[in-house]
């Protein structure tokens, strides 16, 4: 998940997961994945061909591996190891059981009851209060990847796509991995259905929407103005996914002297919705998928340009300034000129 850390410097955001079975159904693993995992460690020693060691205090966490089970699932597998009760509860109050009970697979990076105790006082019970039920079922598929994605694999990773739509940054050093910041302190637990890994706090996605998150910033001001001015507001703030190469504000400057005022007069509100479409594709694309195109159709119809340009990309004639800002419904890619339909 990362953050905007150059120019414009977004606070990235976001995400609603819909309904369960159809995430798991519906969610593919990333490009080399594998399904199959050989390791049958259940936590990262060095007899595991990963190599990957555990966290400090690993063993004061996960005392021993007898919990772990080729015959139970995911969920069993998690309750039977008596130090999840928290996450056990979340995922019932959720509705997500039966999900993570399904055939899979999945990797389930699972916060222990300790972790849980990390969060502010009263995070918890907010959490578990049924009205709040979408912003729980974002959190809890946020942890689980689709695939069995064993430690050997896992450290080979710099991101992994989650059931909740959103990546979470994978980070190994010194023989340490930790997952958005959190660290992993065993690994390789085995179950029926999948592999669990061990973190010792609870990882949160982005939670505003692309519109949310254009505004936190601060540098889309025009954007957000010539979208309230087309109606596409709701399209915007919509489930999605979409992505949107978005222009800064000085993009919108540097067009020619008036034509941002001409553009946003009701008379030209068809113009400026077809060069607003122009910018946004169906789909969570992120940049490394996004360099191995060569173009893009958009939500306008015609396509544009993409190509790999030193460490950036060029969508047309634009340069892409800050790449993978999360959204709880998409993904923006700030660009630094607004690009034009033919």
């Amino acid at each position: 998940m990362n953050r905007l850390m150059m120019n414009v410097g977004v606070a990235a955001i976001a995400a609603v997961a819909g309904s369960a079975n159809a995430q798991c159904k519906s969610t593919t693993t990333a490009a080399g994945w594998e399904k199959d995992g050989a390791c049958e460690s259940a936590t990262a020693k060095s007899g595991c061909e990963s190599g990957w060691a555990q966290g400090e205090g690993a063993q004061a966490t996960v005392s021993n591996v007898a919990w772990q089970g080729p015959k139970r699932d995911i969920v069993d597998t998690a309750v039977n190891a008596g130090q999840f009760t928290i996450l056990a509860k979340a995922l019932t109050e959720a509705g997500l059981l039966e999900a993570l009970k399904g055939e899979g697979p999945f990797t389930v990076f699972a916060p222990t009851d300790e972790a849980f105790g990390k969060l502010p006082e009263g995070t918890v019970e907010m959490l578990l209060k049924p009205e709040n039920k979408k912003l729980l079922v974002s959190i809890l598929t946020y942890h689980v990847v689709p695939g069995k994605v064993t430690a050997e694999k896992v450290v080979k990773l710099d991101n992994a796509g989650t059931l909740n739509g959103q990546r979470v940054d994978i980070k190994t050093r010194d023989g340490k991995v930790s997952v958005d910041g959190a660290n992993v302190i065993a690994t390789d637990v085995m179950a029926s259905n999948g592999v669990i890994h061990v973190i010792d706090t609870v990882i949160m996605p982005e939670t505003k929407d692309i519109v949310g998150v254009a505004s936190e910033n601060g540098s889309f001001g025009t954007l957000i103005a010539a979208a309230k001015a087309t109606g596409l507001v709701g399209a915007l703030t919509g489930d999605g996914p979409i992505t949107v190469f978005a222009p800064t504000d000085e993009a919108f400057a540097a067009l020619p002297p008036g034509t941002v005022e001409m553009l946003l007069k009701p008379e030209n509100k068809d113009k400026l919705r077809s060069i607003l479409l122009y910018h946004v594709v169906s789909g969570r694309v992120y940049s490394d998928q996004a360099a191995k195109m060569k173009s893009a159709e958009t939500l306008q119809g015609g396509s544009f340009k993409i190509t790999p340009s030193g460490e950036t990309l060029k969508i047309d004639s634009a340069s892409v300034i800050t790449a993978d800002v999360e959204a709880s419904n998409g993904v923006v890619h700030v660009i630094d000129s607004v690009i034009m339909p033919e």
